[in-house]
Order: structure tokens, then sequence, then C-alpha cells
């Protein structure tokens, strides 16, 4: 965080995944009052967030090259301009997961 706030001065908001982010910052946000932490809740937040992200790489930068920050900024910041003048809502589906059994324990004890 501490290179993202000198990299980035200007910006003061800073949106972090689930995961185990929302715990022990309260320290480093009082040293930078001005930063604040926005958190992605909800159920398979992080899977909503990667296929935006998928979609992203898949229709505007797989092939694409920038010299500069602010060339892909101002790249993706267009891509997302065009792509919401025509986006619908997703419909989101949950499929049912099968566990498949390693050495007699299942993939999620492990």
């Amino acid at each position: 965080m501490n290179s993202l706030v000198g990299a980035f001065p200007d910006r003061d908001h800073v949106i972090l995944d689930n995961l185990n982010t929302h715990k022990k910052n309260e320290r480093w946000l009082k040293k930078h009052p001005k930063v604040c932490f926005h958190f992605r809740h909800g159920r398979h937040g992080s899977i909503r967030s990667k296929y935006g992200f998928s979609i992203l790489q898949g229709q505007s930068l797989n092939g694409a090259s920038f010299t500069a920050v602010k060339q892909l900024q101002e790249h993706i910041d267009a891509f997302i301009a065009a792509y919401n003048e025509t986006a619908e809502p997703f419909a989101w589906t949950k499929k049912k997961i099968y566990q498949r059994r390693f050495k007699n324990r299942r993939i999620t004890q492990l």
C-alpha cells in the first residue's frame, strides 16, 4: 500500500477484494487519513470481478501494447465507456460443484 500511495498521490480510494485485506489495517489507515478503503463484499464477489477482468482482457487488452501507464488507463477508460453503452445485466447462476477425492480427503480439506 505504501508504494501505491507513493505512485498515485492524487488518488485516495482503494478497492480491495475478498480475502484478509479487511483485517488489521486500522493502524495503517490512521497514518494515511486521506486514503479510504472500499471492500468487495458479498458472495462470489471475486468471481464477478475476475469475470469483468476477463472481458476487459479478451475484448480489449489482448495484443495491445502500451508505453506509459497513462496510455493504459486511457485505453481502459475508453473500453469501459464503450462497453457500458450496450451492457446488460448478467444472470448469475451457481453451478453444482463436484468435489473429487485426493488420497481419501476432499480437495477442500487440504
